[in-house]
């Protein structure tokens, strides 16, 4: 393992998330409108639909982490993983804009969604597999900016090319996504792995059991509380476009725009993220994030849409730029100081020869409750008579609930080498 963080090598890392970013922002932001628009379909069946995706992840994420620890390969352990996962996905997902019947659509998103659950735990794995524990929040950081930059391409980017054509953002999504796997693979070269002797093999379940059995649950308390925000997170996200279209009443392409305008945030404080949990410490950063990010999204409860939907300017490549931008981008701010501290606080919690099952547990927390959160949003929605301002009261909730488990995390802040 190299002893200290090389940053091209790591954005080159960075790429592989950036394609994930992609895809996801444009399905995220897109495929609700088409649910809706094209098949018809109500509340609670599009939070349902915008779920399976995370219930791919759930059943085949965790489980490929570990496999991907146990592999052996002359091209190391994780990129066989994404040398499949890519192409497959990147050909459904250019066929699903394309499709009229819904049989058709759902085969074409039930392929990207196991193909992409094939390569996303690997691709993560690799930033702890070649990074220091002490750096791992600033390499986080850098990943994740990558991530952002795919995020800001696919909601502005795609949100241009939407209003030309609904089939060109998924497109886009497809060829980028072929580009920055072969970078990763051209120039990512994995760390050599002896073979296990002392330890034993990598396995979902003895790493869950073994959690449950220890005295100090610090490892149980940050999978709760990563569960806890990525529900609040993802019952947002999932209905987002059609919150700006049904409740404040915005364009279709100015709701992707406004998703677009949180990611920019995310993506311009990725970096100091990480170098803030660095200096202050994992878990204090963590709750900061938390907090804000809760009270931002109650305030776009209790204020009303005069108030939110005030125009302020029209930006280049951004877009209009409204009240609600400025929450959001506060959001965005605090969603950093989150997620980039919160993957190397669980793989911490472990050996580098398990990195990968650690990454599976973080995935499995969060697929989980990205299953949860927009099947729970949708019938609230559908059950409130389509008012889609409750989901801004029912994620604060949750926020509040991560808040608390992280309160008694003891473990995870970096190890000294």
């Amino acid at each position: 393992m190299q002893q200290k963080l090389s940053y091209p090598k790591t954005f080159l890392l960075g790429f592989g998330f950036f394609g994930v970013s992609v895809i996801w922002s444009v399905y995220n932001a897109f495929v609700p409108l088409f649910l809706d628009g094209k098949f018809g379909l109500s509340a609670a069946w599009i939070g349902f639909f915008m779920t399976l995706d995370n219930i791919a992840a759930f059943l085949i994420q965790p489980p490929i982490g570990a496999l991907s620890d146990r592999l052996r390969t002359p091209i190391g352990r994780r990129m066989p993983f994404i040398l499949i996962g890519a192409p497959i996905a990147a050909i459904a997902f250019g066929l699903i804009p394309i499709v009229a019947i819904l049989p058709l659509f759902v085969l074409c998103t039930s392929t990207l969604l196991i193909s992409m659950a094939l390569w996303r735990t690997p691709v993560v794995a690799l930033m702890p597999d070649i990074t220091p524990s002490r750096f791992r929040s600033q390499a986080n950081g850098v990943i994740n900016f990558m991530g952002g930059v795919g995020a800001i391409i696919a909601f502005l980017v795609g949100a241009n090319l939407y209003e030309m054509n609904p089939n060109y953002p998924f497109w886009l999504g497809s060829g980028l996504v072929i580009i920055s796997s072969l970078l990763v693979f051209a120039f990512i070269r994995e760390p050599k792995f002896i073979e296990f002797e002392k330890e034993e093999k990598p396995s979902l379940i003895q790493a869950l059991i073994k959690l449950f059995k220890e005295k100090e649950k610090s490892p149980i308390r940050i999978l709760a509380a990563i569960f806890f925000w990525f529900v609040a997170y993802n019952a947002i996200e999932a209905f987002f476009t059609l919150y700006a279209v049904k409740h404040l009443l915005l364009p279709e392409a100015d709701g992707a725009r406004l998703l677009g305008q949180l990611s920019l945030i995310f993506v311009l404080t990725a970096l100091p993220a990480g170098f803030i949990g660095a200096k202050f410490g994992r878990k204090r950063t963590i709750m900061t994030g938390v907090f804000i990010m809760g009270c931002a999204i109650f305030s776009m409860y209790i204020l009303p849409v005069d108030t939110l939907t005030v125009l302020f300017t029209k930006l280049p490549v951004v877009g209009n730029f409204y009240s609600v931008s400025i929450i959001l981008m506060i959001s965005g701010f605090s969603w950093a100081l989150i997620n980039i501290n919160s993957l190397p606080m669980v793989v911490d919690m472990t050996t580098d020869s398990h990195i990968g099952t650690f990454t599976g547990l973080y995935y499995l927390a969060s697929t989980m409750a990205a299953i949860l959160g927009p099947n729970l949003n949708g019938w609230i929605v559908q059950l409130s008579g389509n008012n889609y301002s409750l989901m801004m009261l029912f994620s604060p909730l949750f926020m509040l609930a991560a808040f608390i488990m992280m309160v008694g995390v003891k473990r995870g802040e970096a190890k000294k080498e």
